[in-house]
C-alpha cells in the first residue's frame, strides 16, 4: 500500500523538485507583518503585494485590531466546542444578524471556512432526484459539494445563458433544479450574469445560488455584493461568501430565508461537527462589515486602482481577459513563460503568483493580480514599470511607455 502511494505523489514531487531546482517556486512564500500595499517575503522587505484578497486593506485596521483584542479577552480565544452543543456567544448571533441585514435576508449562518460552506450547504440541500446546474468555471468547493450531495450535476459554458437554457429544458423532471455560480470568478476576475441566470430560474422554477467570495465588498454601490450591483438584492435564494478576503477574518456564511438557515444549523455536517469560528474572528469580520459601511472611499479607491491597473497593463500590451473587478489575469499561455514571467517580477520586488494547469485549462497558463483598495498610484506604477521590463525581457510585449 505504501509503494502505490509513493507511485502516486512520484510524479508531483519530481516536478516540485524540479520546480525549486530552477528557481521557479513561489508558493507557500513567508511573509513577515500584516498583509499591507508591501509586504516583506523570506526577509527582503518593501515588495509590492499583488496576491492578496485583501481588497479593502483592512487587514491591520487598527479598529478591526482593538475589536479583536478585546474579543479575546472578553470571550477567550477559542470557542470550546460547536455551537450546536457547547453553546455559542453573543457575538455569533450578533455577526449572524449583522449579515442578514447586510445581505437583505432573513437569517444567516456561520461555518468555519468558505470552502465547507458550499461544500456542506450542497450536500445538505439537494441529494437524488434533484438537479444541480453549474457554471464551469465554479469553484472547486461548489464541484465538491455537488460530488458529495448525490444529486445529478450539469455543467453550463462560462455566462452562457444560451446553454444553461437549454440544460434547464432537458432538467423539468427533476424533484428540485438549482443553478449556483461564482459571482466573481476568481482565475478570470469577471463577474456571472446574474439578470440572465435570475431570468431562467424564474422561466424555468429554479433556485439560484451565488457565490459571493470575492464580491462581498466589491461589487455594488455600497459593496453589499453582486445582488446590490444588479440591483437584485431579493432575487437569490441562497447567498453565500466568505470572511476571509474583503473581510480579513476566516469562516464563511450562508444567508437566506429563516427555514433554510434553521435546517442547515440542524443538519450541515460541516456546522454540526465543526468547531465554532474563534471569538477574536467573529469580532474582526463583524468590524469589517461596519468599517465598509463608515469608510466608503475605500470602495471610491478599490475602483480606481482597478482601472489603473488594468488599463496600464493593456496599454502595455498584456491580455487581461475579460476582468472588470480587482481580480486581473495576465494570460500568457505556456507555462514555462508564467514561470519566468514571475522570477523577473520577483527580481524587480513585485510579489505576485502564477496559476498553472491544471487550477487552469491547458495553455491558459496565466499570473493573477489583486489590486487593494490601499495601493498608492506610486504602488502601481512601479508594478506596471516592473512588468514592462519583465515582459519585454521575456519578448511577450514589444516596448511601450506609461506614459501617453
Amino acid at each position: 500500500m505504501a509503494e502505490q502511494l509513493d507511485e502516486r505523489m512520484k510524479p508531483f514531487l519530481q516536478r516540485l523538485e524540479k520546480l525549486k531546482a530552477s528557481d521557479h517556486y513561489f508558493y507557500l512564500q513567508s511573509i513577515a507583518g500584516p498583509t499591507e500595499p508591501r509586504v516583506k517575503v523570506n526577509g527582503r522587505g518593501d515588495m509590492i503585494m499583488l496576491a492578496s484578497y485583501s481588497y479593502l486593506g483592512l487587514a491591520s485596521h487598527p479598529k478591526i485590531r482593538a475589536a479583536a483584542i478585546e474579543a479575546m479577552e472578553r470571550y477567550g480565544v477559542g470557542a470550546g466546542g460547536v455551537r450546536l452543543l457547547a453553546g455559542t456567544t453573543e457575538l455569533h448571533r450578533e455577526l449572524e444578524e449583522r449579515i442578514a441585514e447586510f445581505k437583505n435576508t432573513e437569517a444567516a449562518t456561520l461555518f468555519s471556512s468558505g470552502y465547507v460552506t458550499n461544500m456542506s450547504t450542497i450536500s445538505s440541500l439537494f441529494g437524488r432526484g434533484d438537479v444541480i446546474i453549474m457554471d464551469k468555471l465554479d469553484h472547486a468547493s461548489i464541484i465538491d459539494g455537488c460530488l458529495l450531495s448525490g444529486a445529478q450535476f450539469r455543467t453550463y459554458r462560462h455566462n452562457d445563458m444560451e446553454h444553461l437554457e437549454s440544460i434547464l429544458k432537458k432538467s423539468q423532471n427533476f424533484n428540485t433544479r438549482l443553478i449556483v455560480a461564482d459571482a466573481v470568478f476568481s482565475m478570470d476576475g469577471d463577474i456571472a450574469d446574474l439578470p440572465g441566470i435570475v431570468e431562467l430560474a424564474k422561466k424555468y422554477d429554479a433556485l439560484v445560488m451565488i457565490d459571493e467570495a470575492h464580491s462581498l465588498g466589491v461589487l455594488g454601490a455600497s459593496g453589499r455584493g453582486i445582488d446590490e450591483h444588479f440591483g437584485l438584492e431579493d432575487a437569490v435564494d441562497i447567498k453565500m461568501g466568505t470572511l476571509s478576503k474583503a473581510i480579513p477574518s476566516i469562516g464563511g456564511y450562508i444567508a437566506g430565508e429563516r427555514r433554510i438557515i434553521d435546517y442547515l444549523q440542524h443538519n450541515a455536517r460541516a456546522f454540526i461537527f465543526s468547531a465554532s469560528l474563534p471569538p477574536a474572528s467573529v469580532a474582526v469580520a463583524l468590524t469589517a462589515l461596519e468599517i465598509i459601511q463608515e469608510e466608503p472611499w475605500r470602495l471610491v479607491n478599490l475602483r480606481r486602482n482597478t482601472d489603473l491597473f488594468r488599463e496600464g497593463l493593456r496599454k502595455l500590451g498584456f491580455d487581461t481577459m475579460q476582468s472588470t473587478t480587482p481580480i486581473i489575469p495576465v494570460l500568457i499561455g505556456k507555462e514555462w513563460k508564467s514561470l519566468e514571467l514571475t522570477r523577473l517580477l520577483f527580481e524587480e520586488g513585485v510579489f505576485v503568483c502564477p496559476i498553472l494547469y491544471p487550477a487552469v485549462p491547458k495553455n491558459t497558463d496565466r499570473l493573477r493580480t489583486h489590486v487593494m483598495a490601499t495601493h498608492s498610484e506610486t504602488d502601481l506604477k512601479e508594478a506596471l514599470d516592473a512588468f514592462r521590463r519583465a515582459g519585454e525581457a521575456l519578448g511577450l510585449i514589444r516596448t511601450h511607455s506609461l506614459d501617453p
